[in-house]
């Protein structure tokens, strides 16, 4: 599923500036990179290539219809953003420490830098 979203992205023009894949849903924080990226159809593209994948592998669906999403508006912080995305394990009990979680990412940042950023380096180890 990663692998389809992360090429999805690069086609469509949008970096995934952090990523959690939980048991039950998917958090993106993305940024388009061009002037014609579209959101829309990077999702669109992303949630189809892996459905696919997926129900070869298994026989059932992955995804619901449809999507939430959020723009965020002068005021709000990325960095909040991202925060949260990257402790949603240690929100649901799956992890002690957001290093520990092996299904979250960036297609700009690796990990380290994420936890700096947020604040988490400190604690780590």
């Amino acid at each position: 599923m990663v692998r389809e979203f992360l090429r999805s992205a690069a086609e469509h023009g949008m970096a995934i500036l952090v990523y959690c894949v939980m048991p039950d849903h998917l958090h993106l924080l993305v940024e388009g990179t061009t002037d014609d990226s579209d959101c829309e159809r990077f999702v669109s593209r992303a949630k189809q290539r892996s459905a696919w994948q997926f129900k070869r592998r298994f026989g059932k669906p992955l995804w619901q219809e449809g999507y939430w999403d959020h723009v965020l508006r002068d005021g709000e912080r990325t960095e909040a953003v991202i925060e949260y995305i990257v402790s949603n394990p240690l929100r649901k009990a799956l992890v002690e420490r957001p290093e520990q979680y092996a299904f979250w990412g960036s297609t700009v940042y690796d990990r380290e830098s994420i936890l700096r950023f947020i604040g988490y380096a400190s604690h780590s180890r």
